[in-house]
């Protein structure tokens, strides 16, 4: 029992990015703060530019299929 080696459990919050052993974990662009993140400022911004986007695509596809 004294010979076996031990291993160190991985904090359970934090994202598996591949690394083993003793190596630390890297940090992804999901698990980075930012100071400004739109996003989570306006989302009802990027919902009403997405259905703009998409309504504008749906008028051009209607008049290239004709």
């Amino acid at each position: 029992m004294a010979d076996e080696p031990t291993t160190q459990q991985p904090d359970v919050d934090a994202p598996n990015q591949g690394a083993t052993g003793g190596r630390p974990m890297g940090e992804t662009p999901l698990s980075v703060e930012t100071d400004s993140d739109s996003f989570a400022e306006r989302p009802e911004a990027f919902v009403g530019a997405a259905f703009a986007g998409g309504f504008a695509l749906a008028l051009l596809l209607r008049k290239v299929a004709k």
